[in-house]
């Protein structure tokens, strides 16, 4: 058995909230899914039981896909026993890979786990990066505001796996430096219990106390899609792809990793020297499309350049598709000019006077009239969304999709009967032998024909038939029940074997002290426990502030940088030195103050 290549595997990464999540992905062509260990991830919404995180486990890795353990927040002392307990837990169940953001952990007697570096540790910066492969990491989760130049530089500088966010929700703050919701509302998002203070409305004013957006959501991105770029991305160096969304239900992500699935392979075809990470083919029963489950409209964010079209200012939900305008309205209907077929049960939504966003469901659908469930607010002129397709929903209830590993079959003969060789796609091998009275076949031809047609049908099995072949000297009758038996024992040995090869990388952290690029932490070092502080005075670090979760005040702190800008976004930028313009964010209690380090083009949220 050989898994050798000198190709670059290209690995598809989907989200799982829960089981049913996780093996939809697999399902739907993953390559790997990262899931919430039962505690201490940044999705404090969806943590999963070791006994189903063993079951995902079991199933990805018949097809060698792989599962990865999100335990990414910063943990405080009390908590590292536990975490430490769960990690020999998480690993003896055997799963491939720890997400973490806590450098705490990097003290304890782990498991040879591999572990990989979370978008919440802020991989922005190359030093940071180059410390993270010298001290043992080895995947870098990279940040989302990176352009693809700088993804370049980054792989010219390091060797680590590098990973990358391709579609979902963006969070408007540099991951990992975001204290918004625990200065506010005393939920740390760096805990998992992040309140989206980034999804409400805000009025934004200037230092005269001239207002410039009045109850806007001008922190609430849109969400990201770089489904254009992956051969872009590939060349750039990025070797895995990432969905986001371990919130989203399964319809999400069926949908998503099938269209990510599409993509990502005809990028493999049209190029040399990559290959997909994981076994098998996936056969698709409906056809994706991003626009019909979860999205706030799309943007590129900063892979290529800053454009002003990466908020949606006007409302933070998911408003679908747009299918077009309100051209008349009759008693209890509405006709709306465009080329989409409605349904009944679809739910539909548009801006009403007062720029809210009201939702409304389709009753029935009479050739182009359109009745919903309410006329409050259709009139002509209005642009209509699908955000519930219906029929689509349904069709991703139903069984959307099928994956199965290619398999060559070889039929022959021997002393005392027949033997069934059979081989997979990875190299795999298995050989059962039956013995069995030779009788020759009175009908060459169909007996030949029997033959191939019974070891062909894998029904259920994870297998397809890519090829048989008999090699025996004579066409042999041989009762159906007889063939079946051969083929279901043979293949119970090929998956047995597939199973002992999975491959498993292990890694060992040798603690080191490679210097830290600072010498001094602030509170945005996310230091908790004294684990963490140990790690990083081991690194040459002589001044370390204690993370905000442990300080009783936030005043003055940056609570949040991102390169969202809003002078950018409302044209007040004045070009490298910005202007000296003051502007403030205001919730209604609350103002907050704006800072521009215009040098390195970021905006800060303040405060008071």
């Amino acid at each position: 058995m050989s898994v050798t290549s000198k190709q670059t595997s290209l690995e598809l990464l989907s989200p799982a909230r829960d089981l049913e999540c996780g093996l939809a992905a697999i399902n739907h062509g993953a390559d790997a899914v990262y899931v919430g260990a039962p505690k201490f991830g940044a999705r404090a919404a969806a943590g999963n039981p070791l006994k189903d995180i063993g079951e995902l486990i079991s199933y990805a890795h018949r097809y060698w896909a792989r599962v990865y353990i999100t335990l990414n927040t910063i943990l405080y002392d009390s908590e590292l026993e536990e975490a430490r307990s769960m990690i020999h837990q998480l690993y003896d169940a055997g799963a491939d890979a720890l997400i973490i953001q806590d450098m705490g952990l990097l003290e304890l007697d782990l498991p040879p786990i591999p572990l990989f570096a979370s978008t919440q540790t802020h991989n922005y910066n190359l030093d940071r990066i180059q410390f993270l492969e010298r001290v043992g990491i080895q995947r870098v989760i990279l940040a989302r505001e990176l352009s693809l130049e700088q993804l370049s530089e980054i792989r010219k500088g390091t060797t680590l796996d590098l990973e990358f966010f391709v579609h979902g929700a963006l969070c408007v703050s540099f991951s990992g430096q975001c204290y918004f919701s625990q200065a506010a509302m005393g939920r740390s998002a760096n805990r998992g219990e992040c309140a989206q203070m980034c999804r409400l409305p805000y009025t934004l004013t200037d230092g005269r106390g001239d207002v410039l957006a009045c109850n806007q959501h001008v922190l609430s991105l849109k969400d990201l899609n770089l489904s254009d770029y992956l051969s872009n991305l590939v060349d750039a160096g990025v070797t895995s792809f990432k969905i986001e969304g371990r919130l989203k239900e399964v319809s999400y992500v069926k949908n998503i990793t099938a269209f990510y699935r599409a993509k990502l392979d005809a990028v493999i075809e049209e190029r040399e020297g990559f290959r997909r990470s994981s076994s098998g083919r996936t056969s698709f029963f409906f056809t994706p499309d991003p626009e019909k489950t979860f999205n706030r409209g799309t943007t590129d964010y900063f892979i290529r350049r800053r454009t002003p079209e990466i908020v949606s200012l006007r409302t933070p939900k998911s408003v679908g598709k747009l299918l077009g305008t309100v051209q008349s309205v009759g008693s209890g209907f509405f006709v709306l000019q465009t080329t989409d077929e409605f349904h009944n049960g679809d739910g539909i939504c548009f801006f009403g006077e007062d720029d809210e966003l009201m939702g409304i469901n389709v009753n029935r659908v009479e050739v182009n009239r359109i009745f919903p469930n309410s006329m409050e607010g259709i009139e002509p002129g209005v642009v209509v969304y699908r955000n519930y397709d219906h029929e689509f929903v349904q069709l991703l209830k139903s069984d959307s999709a099928r994956r199965t590993v290619d398999v060559d079959f070889t039929f022959n003969e021997n002393l005392d009967g027949f033997e069934l060789r059979a081989v997979d796609e990875n190299g795999n091998e298995a050989t059962h032998r039956l013995t069995h009275t030779k009788e020759i076949a009175r009908k060459h031809d169909t007996a030949l024909k029997a033959i191939k047609t019974q070891l062909s049908k894998l029904g259920d099995t994870i297998f397809n038939a890519k090829s048989v072949t008999i090699e025996a000297t004579q066409a042999f009758y041989l009762p159906v029940r007889v063939l079946n038996q051969l083929r279901r024992d043979c293949v119970a040995a090929l998956e047995a074997e597939r199973l002992r090869n999975t491959p498993r990388q292990v890694k060992t952290i040798a603690p080191n002290d490679f210097p830290y690029p600072e010498k001094r932490l602030t509170y945005s070092a996310n230091v908790v426990n004294e684990k963490a502080a140990a790690f990083y005075r081991r690194h040459g670090v002589q001044e370390i502030e204690k993370g905000l979760e442990l300080q009783n005040d936030a005043s003055g702190k940056i609570l949040m940088t991102t390169r969202h800008c809003l002078k950018f976004q409302f044209d007040l930028c004045r070009g490298e030195k910005g202007s000296a313009e003051e502007l403030y964010l205001s919730d209604g209690k609350t103002s907050y103050k704006l800072d521009f380090d215009c040098e390195q083009c970021v905006m800060k949220i303040v405060a008071p």
